[in-house]
């Protein structure tokens, strides 16, 4: 099976190598962009139209060489956006897996979109985290020990975390002086963040996903028990497993979330034979 991959918020797709290594075991093929939000062709916007298009572009050459729609796996951030080009270019997909992705509908869309066009969703969002998020350190060793002191990080599979820290930093120049910086722009972060979509409810009953949708969520996802899963109920029909974790369970548990992930789309496979 072949799998686009699109990563969280904050975390690019080299944080997933380990996650990644364990799919290829397993006979999964997986393609993945490094970072949404970068690229200056595809802006942070309110409802990431952009980002979903980067994300179609990024998979129309790939479908183009396999002869045949992808499944699109997607965690937090990513889930959304996969869901969104499922909707927009639907023969690029064969299936979408949301992991720890609920979509946002009913009242919560309602209070989402007045918090945006009032310009207060800054105040409410994980943006008013990220945006002073500390963001540069004399090295990388000093970089891992500020995330190991951290509660969230320090539930991460160790290798996951040396990879954020081989990969999702960067040696720079900051003022004449050496520091190890963050590859993850927060600015960019907290622009994402607070554009979150409000319209999904309504994008997806205006345009139907037609391919089968599974979700994997973490028992303990504080985003899960913020959004709620009626509209994830709906989406995918029940497919819906739970795995021990946050809402960052693929980087707690990164061999139990490949497993998880090929179970989950040997399942979508049935649903959705070529």
């Amino acid at each position: 099976m072949k799998i686009v991959f699109s990563h969280a918020n904050s975390f690019n797709a080299d944080t997933y190598r380990m996650m990644f290594a364990a799919l290829r075991q397993r006979g999964l093929e997986v393609q993945a962009i490094d970072q949404f939000g970068h690229d200056p062709r595809y802006p942070v916007t309110s409802n990431w139209p952009h980002l979903v298009q980067q994300l179609i572009d990024f998979a129309q050459p790939l479908v183009q060489a396999a002869g045949q729609p992808m499944f699109f796996v997607g965690h937090s951030l990513g889930g959304f956006l996969s869901l969104m080009a499922a909707a927009k270019a639907p023969g690029l997909v064969r299936g979408v897996l949301l992991l720890d992705a609920p979509v946002i509908g009913g009242w919560r869309a309602t209070a989402l979109g007045m918090a945006k066009r009032a310009q207060l969703v800054g105040a409410v969002s994980p943006g008013k985290v990220s945006r002073r998020r500390r963001n540069q350190w004399a090295d990388a060793a000093e970089a891992l020990a500020h995330f190991q002191s951290k509660r969230a990080f320090a539930r991460w599979h160790p290798q996951v975390l040396a990879d954020y820290i081989s990969h999702g930093t960067v040696n720079t120049l900051v003022d004449g002086q050496r520091k190890r910086m963050l590859r993850f722009d927060r600015d960019i972060e907290t622009a994402i963040y607070n554009t979150l979509p409000d319209n999904l409810e309504a994008m997806l009953k205006q345009h139907p996903v037609s391919c089968p949708v599974a979700f994997i969520g973490g028992t303990q996802s504080a985003e899960i028990r913020q959004v709620g899963m009626v509209l994830t109920q709906r989406v995918t029909h029940g497919r819906i497993m739970m795995l021990d974790g946050s809402h960052l369970f693929p980087m707690e548990q990164p061999l139990v979330t490949a497993a998880a992930i090929e179970a989950a789309l040997l399942n979508l496979a049935v649903a959705a034979p070529l």
